[in-house]
């Protein structure tokens, strides 16, 4: 059975996309924790981060660390944050988020009606930021 993110992924439900590559996706998460929220998440449906294979936590890793660096500069965060949870949905997701302190890494701050324009504008911040650092073939246009 599809999991909502394989939804996301395949397009039947709309995602602010901003990575794709032919193992990943990343798109902004509808709850995020500071602005530029994104979730790193694997085309393969894997439910716990712990049944990944090495290779594919490598490389979700390694866009979760080009995606956090393009949010430090986008805006203009001391720091991204890292998240594996694994509740919200069944399919291996990492957070990523711009991390001002660490009231930042508490699920209960979960902004949980966010405004879409703001979450527009972080995309396009995020996708410029990527595009800057030379990162523009995993980056979609919207």
């Amino acid at each position: 059975m599809s999991t909502l993110f394989s939804k996301i992924i395949a397009g039947e439900i709309p995602g602010r996309f901003v990575w794709k590559d032919a193992d990943c996706v990343s798109f902004l998460t509808i709850g995020p924790l500071t602005d530029g929220h994104v979730l790193v998440v694997p085309r393969q449906e894997v439910d716990k981060w712990t049944d990944a294979s090495p290779e594919l936590m490598g490389k979700l890793m390694g866009v979760a660390q080009t995606i956090g660096q393009a949010q430090v500069a986008a805006f203009g965060a001391p720091r991204a944050g890292v998240i594996i949870a694994g509740f919200e949905v069944e399919h291996l997701h990492v957070h990523v988020f711009p991390a001002y302190g660490l009231d930042n890494f508490s699920f209960a701050a979960v902004d949980n009606n966010p405004d879409p324009a703001a979450l527009d504008a972080s995309a396009v911040k995020l996708r410029e930021a990527l595009r800057a650092a030379g990162h523009g073939e995993f980056v979609p246009e919207a």
